[in-house]
């Protein structure tokens, strides 16, 4: 019995001995990656009549309810709803649709928008704003992440995002930050726990708080007449 046990085992060991080792190769692929984005763009109404004139630019992202394959949905809020109302700016806007109504923005997307919107216009490259709302309030964290030497000045609106990503924003760029305190949807910690951080860093940063204001803390804050001017006084650094 010895020997059946000694040779089954020995033959097992052969076995295992025998099977080849596990491989590592390099390889390469590339990818492409298109992306469909319907906007809206706005124009001051001096533009066509101060032709020699480079005009600052506004880009704003949506927040998830916005999202899908309408684009008259993005009238719903921020400064679009504000034009349809009658609200006159000193400055384009670009407003871009997410097609994805269950997904993050396609933020690479947008910035070849955005690129391409500041080539064929007459914009100043040193005065491009970034603002966002929600989903859209996250986007706005990331673009400033990836794309730190491109926006004078941001403004969040109830979004969220990781806090080491304070540690790869432009610290010369000023940053206003808005949320509900009773916001169920996206915790007001979540701006909080950011807004300190940068703070700590050094970073200028201003936070307005909404008492007794859930999730839409945009209606408040885009309807803040003195955020367009902030706005309007930031520059590149």
């Amino acid at each position: 019995m010895k020997y059946i046990l000694y040779t089954i085992m020995l033959v097992l060991f052969q076995n295992c001995a025998s099977q080849e080792k596990p491989i590592l190769i390099d390889d390469t692929m590339e990818t492409h990656v298109k992306e469909q984005l319907d906007y809206y763009l706005y124009y001051p109404e001096n533009y066509e009549t101060e032709p020699e004139k480079d005009f600052p630019i506004l880009l704003f992202l949506h927040g998830g309810g916005e999202s899908g394959n309408s684009l008259v949905t993005v009238k719903r809020n921020g400064p679009p709803k504000l034009i349809v109302q009658g609200k006159k700016f000193p400055f384009l806007i670009l407003a871009p649709q997410n097609p994805n109504a269950k997904k993050w923005w396609n933020t690479r997307a947008v910035k070849q928008l955005l690129d391409s919107i500041v080539t064929t216009n007459r914009v100043d490259k040193n005065r491009i704003y970034l603002t966002g709302l929600s989903r859209g309030g996250g986007a706005a964290w990331e673009l400033a992440v990836q794309y730190p030497e491109t926006f004078a000045a941001m403004a969040v609106v109830c979004g969220m995002t990781p806090v080491p990503y304070a540690s790869w924003i432009n610290k010369k760029m000023p940053i206003w930050v808005f949320h509900g305190e009773k916001d169920k949807s996206i915790p007001i910690e979540e701006s909080e726990t950011m807004v300190a951080r940068l703070q700590e860093m050094g970073y200028d940063v201003l936070f307005t708080k909404y008492p007794n204001v859930g999730h839409s803390a945009w209606i408040k804050a885009y309807e803040t007449e003195e955020l367009y001017d902030w706005f309007m006084d930031q520059e590149l650094k």
